[in-house]
C-alpha cells in the first residue's frame, strides 16, 4: 500500500529491462509513491527490453538512452534529465552490470582483458562517472539519495561470478569515497544495497545460478529477499526516513550474509543427491 513517501520527488531510474528487473519495480513503486522520473537504458538493451511499456505504466515517463562507458552520453542523460523535470533530481538508482566473459564462458583464472576492462567501465566506473557528472553540473539536490546495486561476491568468493566479483568491489568503494566528498559538499547520501540471489534476466545468467538461488534460500534465516522487496528497500532509502544513511553496503539477503550455519542446506543437499 503506498504512502505518498515519495511525492514531490524527482530521479533517474538506470537498468529497467523487464519486469524481472529491480529496477522495473523500483520505478513502478516510485511512481506510486508519488515520484516523478526519468528511465535510461543502454541503447541496445532498450532495443532487447519492454522499457516503453513501464514509462507508459508511470505517467508517461521520458526515457533517454545512455551507455554509461562514454562521458558525453552520461552528460546528455543528466542534462536532458534536468530539463524534463524542472531541475536538479532527489534519488537516483544505478542498476547497471555486464561481463563478456561471464557471457562468453571465461573463466576467471582465463579472463580477456579487453572484456575485462568493459566489465569494470560499465558496471563500476559507470558509477564514478554519473556521480562525478552530477557533482560537476550540481545536479543532486540538498539531502538527495543515490544507491547502486551489489552483491556479497564482493567481499566473499563465489567462483562463477568471476570478475563480477571484483567490479562489486570497486563499485562499493566508490560508493564510500565520492559518498564522502557529495556529502560534505550537498549532504547527498550514497550507499549500495547487497541483494540476494534474485531471479532477474542478468542473474540467470550467471551458471549454476539456480542451485545457488536455492542453497542461498536454505541459508539465510528469512529465505531470499525477492525483486519486489528490494525495490521496497530502495524506496525507503529514496525518502527522507533515512537521511543520515551514506556510504554504506546495506545486505538485504534475508540474513544470508551473516548466517554460517543452517541445517536446511544439509537437508536440500540430500534431497538434491537423491533426485
Amino acid at each position: 500500500m503506498a504512502n505518498g513517501i515519495l511525492k514531490g520527488k524527482k530521479g533517474i531510474i538506470f537498468g529497467a529491462l523487464n519486469d524481472k528487473s529491480i529496477a522495473w519495480q523500483v520505478a513502478q513503486k516510485a511512481h506510486a509513491e508519488g515520484a516523478t522520473f526519468v528511465l535510461t537504458n543502454a541503447p541496445i538493451a532498450m532495443r532487447m527490453g519492454e522499457i516503453n511499456k513501464l514509462a507508459a505504466e508511470c505517467n508517461n515517463a521520458q526515457i533517454i538512452a545512455c551507455d554509461v562507458s562514454k562521458d558525453e552520453d552520461m552528460q546528455n542523460l543528466i542534462q536532458k534529465s534536468m530539463e524534463i523535470l524542472g531541475g536538479k533530481v532527489d534519488f537516483i538508482l544505478h542498476s547497471v552490470g555486464m561481463s563478456l566473459n561471464i557471457r562468453k564462458g571465461r573463466t576467471y583464472t582465463d579472463l580477456d582483458y579487453k572484456w575485462m576492462h568493459e566489465t569494470f567501465d560499465i558496471s563500476s566506473m559507470s558509477f564514478h562517472r554519473l556521480l562525478q557528472t552530477c557533482y560537476k553540473m550540481d545536479a543532486v539536490n540538498d539531502w538527495g539519495s543515490v544507491l547502486a546495486l551489489t552483491y556479497i561476491a564482493s567481499q566473499r568468493v563465489f567462483p562463477d561470478y568471476s570478475e563480477m566479483a571484483d567490479a562489486k568491489s570497486l563499485l562499493e568503494s566508490i560508493t564510500r569515497s565520492f559518498g564522502y566528498h557529495y556529502g560534505k559538499k550537498n549532504k547527498v547520501r550514497i550507499n549500495t544495497i547487497s541483494q540476494s540471489p534474485t531471479m532477474t534476466t542478468a542473474g540467470s545468467g550467471v551458471k549454476g545460478f539456480g542451485d545457488f538461488y536455492d542453497y542461498a534460500n536454505a541459508l539465510s534465516p528469512l529465505g531470499n529477499a525477492s525483486a519486489e522487496q528490494c525495490a521496497d528497500y530502495c524506496i525507503s532509502m529514496f525518502s527522507d526516513y533515512t537521511k543520515m544513511v551514506t556510504m554504506q553496503n546495506l545486505f538485504h539477503d534475508g540474513g544470508f550474509s551473516f548466517t554460517g550455519f543452517s541445517a536446511d542446506v544439509f537437508k536440500l543437499l540430500e534431497k538434491k543427491q537423491g533426485e
